[in-house]
């Protein structure tokens, strides 16, 4: 089965980019990095792509130009195994003019989405009861970062 990586497209920020994201998520490496060459719509010896790794995860970050910016329309998700881990991710990846936006879902200073969300939320949000389901659902959607024990105890009717 062939490998699907996912490619963000930078103006010019690729290699600074890969080197951030690297710094927040453990086991985290740049691979390799390739340049533009003579008669390329870069300066020779620009980045043109840097091929990295978050916790296991291939990314290719590109430096193709202004032509193409992120959109909410794809986001990264990270699957947050409790309160603190969503906490560390939502202040990193919204730091340094990143913008904070509803349901754990944020901007980080590239523009590139990424959902912070609990592993819990899957179970909370396909429980048995509907009712509770809605009630956790009414709390999603007026929290910005995620807060676990606000969503439980909306499910459980607390």
């Amino acid at each position: 089965m062939p490998a699907i990586t996912n490619c963000l497209w930078f103006h010019t920020q690729a290699a600074e980019a890969a080197e951030y994201y690297c710094g927040i998520f453990k086991n985290s490496k740049i691979n390799k990095t390739s340049y533009y060459s003579e008669g390329a719509p870069f300066p020779a010896g620009t980045v043109l792509t840097v091929d990295f790794e978050l916790d296991g995860q291939r990314f290719t970050a590109l430096n193709g130009g202004p032509e193409f910016t992120f959109t909410e329309a794809i986001s990264l998700q990270i699957d947050c195994a409790d309160q603190a881990e969503v906490d560390y991710y939502w202040e990193k990846l919204s730091a340094d003019g990143g913008e904070p936006g509803y349901c754990g879902w944020l901007k980080d200073k590239y523009g590139l989405s990424w959902q912070v969300v609990p592993s819990v939320l899957a179970d909370l949000m396909s429980g048995p009861d509907p009712e509770a389901v809605q009630r956790a659902m009414n709390v999603l959607m007026g929290q910005r970062k995620l807060i676990i024990e606000e969503l439980e105890k909306a499910y459980n009717g607390d």
